[in-house]
C-alpha cells in the first residue's frame, strides 16, 4: 500500500446534508467492506456497520457487535468501496456493541483511493488531519470534512483506541452531479411529502389531508402520552365516524418505539396516497376505502420520537427514544393472557370455566406498572371491533406472527397458525426487497428460510406482547412488520422505502376480507351482540360486535361454524371459503332456547332451576 500526504478536494461546494452511503441500511453489501484483519470470525469487517447488534455476550460468538482488528497486526484499516466515484463528506463512528467490554476508536486518519492501491491521506494543508472519534462505545460521533472528496474508496486508519480496536461506522456521501443513477434509485413522480415530521408537523400534515378529503377522513386521538402529547389517529372510510354493519375495521400502528421512525412516515404517506387516489377515482383505492374502515396511528410513543428526532438520523444510538418517557417498552407492556389460557388448558378448564377468546384482563393489572400509552391502546382496542392489524417497527427486516410468547407445540394451534403465516407472507412477498435473503438479516444470517417471515416466539420470545394481547383479548389478528435495519433512515431514502412498501401496505389491508362474515339475529330480526362464533377444529372463537356483525379470518376451505348466545339455542352451518376476493357470507338466525324460558318462569315464581348432575 502506498499512502501520500496530500490535500484532495473537489471544486464543488460542500453539500448541506449528504445521505449515508448505506452501511446501516445494508445498501452497502458485504463484499464492499474490507479490513486489514479481524480478531476472529465473529468480528469481521462486515460486522462494522453502524448500530450493529451483538447476538450474545460470548467473546467467540459468530455475530459480534462490531469489527475488531487482530492485535498482532501493525497497521490497521477499515475500507469501503462505493462501486463508483462519489463525494465523501464525512464519517460517523461508534464503538463495539457489548455489555461487558468498552471498546472504541478515539482517533483516526482518513484516506481515499480510486484504485485501492495508491491512497491519499486527508491533509489540512499542514499535516495529516487527525479526527477525534468516540469517548464511549454507544454514542455515534460525526466527523465532517472541510470539503468534499471525490473518490471510489474510503479507508479509516485508527490511531488510538480504548480497550480493543473495535469499530462500527457509517459514511456520508453524495453521488456526483453527472454520475449515472443507481439501478435502485427512485425519482418520485407524485406529490407526496417525503420528509421526516416532528409532532407539530405530523399534526399539521394530518390536518391538511383531512381538509383535502373531508368526506372520507376523520382525525381523532386514542389517548395521551406521559408527557401529554396526543396519540393521533386518522380514520379513512366512506362514512368516517361510525361503524357500518358488515364493514370490517382495520388498523396500522407505528412508533411503539419512538426511534423506529420509518413506520411513522409510511403511514403519513399512506394517508396522502389514499386521499389523492380516492379523489382521482383509483378503483382499487375506492374499493378499499368504501369497503373497509381503516385506522392509521403514526405515533404510539410520541415522547420517544421527539427525543430521537432531536438527535436526527444516524446520530441517535440504538436505544435513544426506544422507550416511553417513563421507561416502558410499549410492545411488551400488555397483560400476559397466554399463561392464563395455557394454564387453564392444562387443567381442562377451557372453554367451560375459562374461555379460549376475549380472556379478561387480570384484576389490578391497570393499577400496576403500565404505561399511560398502553392503557390508551387497550381502551381503543376494546371499543373498536378490529378484525386485522399490523404494527410497524424497525431495526430488523422481517415479518413476525404470533404467538410471541413461547408455548409447547400443540396440534390445535397449527391450523390457526397457518392463517397468521398467510398474513405475514402477504406482506413479505408483496414487499419489493424483504425476501432478498442473499443480503442476510440485519444482525445475523437469514433466519426465515428465504420467506422473510418467522414466528416471533421462535425468534425472540417476549411476554405480554401487543400481538398476543390483541388475539386473546379481542377479535383482532395482529402481526409485526420490521421495516428495515436502519431505525431512523435518512430523509433521502423515504421515496425508495415508500416504493418498497406501497403494494405490501395495500395488499395486507385487503386480507381483512379473507374468510367469512355475517350477522347474528334472532327470529324477530333483532341483532345479537356478543354472540360467540366457533369454528370446528380451531380452539379460538370470536364475538359479534355491538351491531351483531362478525368477521372470521380463514384460509380457503370448508368449515363447520357455530353461533352461540346466552338464552338462545346454538346454530351450526357449513361455510365455504373460496379463493376469490371477498369474504363468504355466513349469517345466523338464533331461536330462544327452552332453558331461557324455564329460567324466566322460575324467576317469576321466585324459584331457582335445579340441574341433576350425572355421576
Amino acid at each position: 500500500m502506498h499512502y501520500e500526504n496530500a490535500f484532495v478536494t473537489t471544486a464543488f461546494s460542500l453539500p448541506v446534508d449528504c445521505p449515508p452511503l448505506g452501511m446501516e441500511s445494508h445498501r452497502v453489501e458485504d463484499d464492499q467492506i474490507l479490513a486489514s484483519s479481524m480478531s476472529h470470525h465473529g468480528f469481521s469487517a462486515q460486522r462494522g456497520r453502524l448500530n450493529m447488534q451483538v447476538t450474545t455476550n460470548d467473546e467467540d460468538d459468530v455475530y459480534g457487535g462490531g469489527w475488531c482488528a487482530d492485535s498482532e497486526e501493525k497497521e490497521h484499516w477499515f475500507q469501503l468501496d462505493a462501486h463508483r466515484e462519489v463525494e465523501y463528506t464525512g464519517v460517523i463512528t461508534q464503538g463495539r456493541h457489548s455489555e461487558t467490554n468498552d471498546d472504541f476508536v478515539s482517533s483516526y486518519f482518513v484516506a481515499f483511493s480510486n484504485d485501492s492501491r495508491d491512497w491519499t491521506v486527508l491533509h489540512d494543508g499542514y499535516a495529516e488531519w487527525l479526527f477525534y472519534g468516540n469517548v464511549d462505545k454507544d454514542t455515534p460521533v460525526k466527523a465532517e470534512f472541510s470539503h468534499p472528496v471525490v473518490a471510489r474508496y474510503i479507508r479509516i486508519l485508527p490511531q488510538s483506541w480504548n480497550g480493543s480496536l473495535c469499530l462500527r461506522l457509517e459514511v456520508l456521501a453524495c453521488p456526483l452531479p453527472n454520475s449515472y443513477p443507481n439501478e435502485n434509485d427512485v425519482t418520485p413522480n407524485d406529490d407526496l411529502d417525503y420528509r421526516h415530521h416532528n409532532y407539530k408537523e405530523m399534526r399539521q400534515m394530518m390536518k391538511v389531508i383531512n381538509e383535502e378529503c373531508p368526506n372520507i377522513t376523520r382525525i381523532y386521538n386514542i389517548g395521551k402520552s406521559s408527557q401529554g402529547l396526543k396519540m393521533y389517529a386518522m380514520e379513512i372510510s366512506d362514512n368516517p365516524g361510525e361503524h357500518e354493519t358488515g364493514e370490517p375495521e382495520f388498523r396500522y400502528t407505528a412508533g411503539l418505539h419512538g426511534n423506529e421512525v420509518l413506520g411513522r412516515e409510511l403511514l403519513l404517506l399512506l394517508m396522502q396516497f389514499l386521499c389523492k387516489e380516492y379523489n382521482d377515482d383509483n378503483p382499487r383505492v375506492r374499493r378499499l376505502v368504501d369497503g373497509v374502515r381503516i385506522h392509521l396511528v403514526p405515533s404510539l410513543n410520541p415522547d420517544g420520537y421527539e427525543l430521537a428526532y432531536e438527535m436526527g438520523s444516524e446520530m441517535g444510538n440504538w436505544a435513544l427514544g426506544h422507550w416511553t418517557e417513563e421507561g416502558y417498552d410499549i410492545f411488551q407492556n400488555f397483560p400476559d393472557l397466554n399463561s392464563i389460557l395455557w394454564g387453564a388448558e392444562d387443567r381442562g378448564w377451557v372453554p367451560r370455566i375459562v374461555p379460549n377468546h376475549h380472556i379478561p384482563i387480570p384484576e389490578n393489572f391497570l393499577n400496576g406498572s403500565v404505561a399511560p400509552e398502553t392503557k390508551a391502546i387497550i381502551a381503543w382496542m376494546e371499543r373498536t371491533p378490529f378484525v386485522l392489524g399490523a404494527n410497524l417497527q424497525g431495526g430488523e427486516k422481517i415479518v413476525t406472527y404470533p404467538f410471541d410468547m413461547q408455548r409447547p407445540p400443540r396440534e390445535t394451534w397449527a391450523r390457526i397458525q397457518s392463517m397468521f403465516r398467510w398474513l405475514a407472507m402477504t406482506y413479505a412477498h408483496s414487499h419489493l426487497t424483504l425476501t432478498e435473503t442473499y443480503r442476510s438479516s440485519c444482525h445475523t444470517d437469514d433466519i426465515t428460510g428465504g420467506q422473510g417471515i418467522i414466528n416471533h416466539a421462535s425468534w425472540k420470545p417476549v411476554v405480554g406482547s401487543m400481538n398476543d394481547f390483541s388475539y386473546l383479548h379481542t377479535n383482532c389478528f395482529e402481526i409485526s412488520i420490521f421495516l428495515g435495519c436502519d431505525k431512523f433512515p435518512h430523509e433521502s431514502e423515504l421515496a425508495q422505502e415508500w416504493e418498497n412498501n406501497r403494494e405490501a401496505l395495500l395488499a395486507f389491508i385487503e386480507q381483512v376480507h379473507r374468510g367469512i362474515k355475517g350477522v347474528v339475529r334472532d327470529t324477530e330480526n333483532n341483532i345479537i351482540a356478543n354472540a360467540t362464533i366457533s369454528v370446528e377444529g380451531i380452539r379460538h372463537d370470536v364475538k359479534t360486535a355491538s351491531t351483531g356483525d362478525y368477521w372470521r379470518l380463514l384460509n380457503p376451505g370448508e368449515y363447520r361454524v357455530t353461533a352461540r348466545a346466552e338464552g338462545y339455542s346454538p346454530q351450526t352451518r357449513l361455510c365455504m371459503v373460496g379463493y376469490e376476493a371477498g369474504a363468504t357470507s355466513c349469517s345466523f338466525t338464533l331461536t330462544k332456547s327452552n332453558w331461557a324460558r324455564i329460567r324466566q318462569i322460575m324467576a317469576q315464581s321466585g324459584r331457582k332451576p335445579r340441574v341433576k348432575l350425572k355421576v
